[in-house]
């Protein structure tokens, strides 16, 4: 963390860029496999009426691999939520609206715990706080399905990449599977492999009672890395404000496929008239 903060550093480190002029910040945070192009729908609608931060996370093939510290980020998010906490702080941000996807909806639950005052809210798409099946807890994926992921991962890495893309797009968009499949085609095996396990095996349903910024909670009707269901756990222990919007969409990704539905729903949740 250090090396990421010291001098400001971290906000040329993590490629950070800002649009718009509004008086209100609004985050946009990418999740595993992705990096801050995945928002390029979004932004030219959104920094109309917000200051709009991107960055890239740490692990993503923008960055300087040698940033990425696998005994810091192996252990579990709280080092994404310092390095979060840390780029804003560099960013003079003392009020935010966050919009974190897939892994980045947990990173951003975990630093408003820590900085409360800091979130107006949270926008979580495609969040999850495990992804595992447990006794009366559907996450996705069994323990052996895990086992053979990582085991395709790490054997052939390219082989995977074209494998999952599509799986984790969801629909037939070719355009938005040949997007996913580069920016996660370009990241390094190594730290692919050292990111999907920490994220796959995460368990931070013991976290959500001590987020009480207001949350909404926004996930696809079908979506092979998140069951819907997901969700509805979520806004039951969330210790804040909570709704949930369920898109009539299919895959992980709807601000690639769907994103006029995406903004639709924004355009609701962040008063945008």
């Amino acid at each position: 963390m250090e090396a990421l903060c010291h001098g400001g550093g971290i906000v040329q480190a993590l490629n950070t860029h800002v649009y718009g002029n509004g008086s209100q910040t609004l985050v946009l945070a990418h999740g595993f496999g992705s990096d801050q192009t995945v928002w390029h729908f979004l932004i030219p609608f959104l920094a109309c009426y917000f200051k709009v931060v991107v960055f890239d996370l740490v692990f993503s093939p923008n960055v300087d691999p040698k940033l990425y510290d696998p005994e810091r980020y192996d252990s579990n998010f709280g080092a994404y939520a310092e390095d979060l906490l840390c780029l804003l702080d560099r960013l003079n941000v003392n009020k935010t609206v966050y919009l974190g996807h897939s892994m980045s909806a947990m990173v951003g639950c975990i630093a408003s715990i820590q900085r409360p005052h800091l979130f107006q809210h949270l926008i979580l798409l495609g969040g999850s706080p495990r992804y595992l099946n447990t006794t009366r807890y559907n996450g996705g994926f069994t323990r052996a399905e895990l086992d053979a992921f990582f085991n395709q991962l790490d054997q052939n890495f390219s082989n995977w990449v074209l494998s999952f893309a599509p799986i984790a797009i969801g629909v037939k968009d070719t355009s938005a599977i040949a997007e996913f499949e580069n920016s996660l085609g370009r990241m390094a095996p190594k730290i692919a492999v050292s990111v999907a396990r920490t994220v796959f095996l995460s368990d931070l349903r013991r976290i959500l009672p001590q987020v009480v910024v207001p949350s909404s909670i926004i996930q696809s009707r079908k979506d092979f890395v998140v069951p819907k269901t997901v969700a509805f756990y979520m806004k039951k222990r969330l210790g804040g404000p909570a709704r949930v919007k369920i898109l009539n969409t299919e895959g992980h990704f709807p601000q690639l496929t769907v994103y006029p539905l995406l903004l639709k729903v924004l355009k609701r949740f962040l008063h945008i008239t």
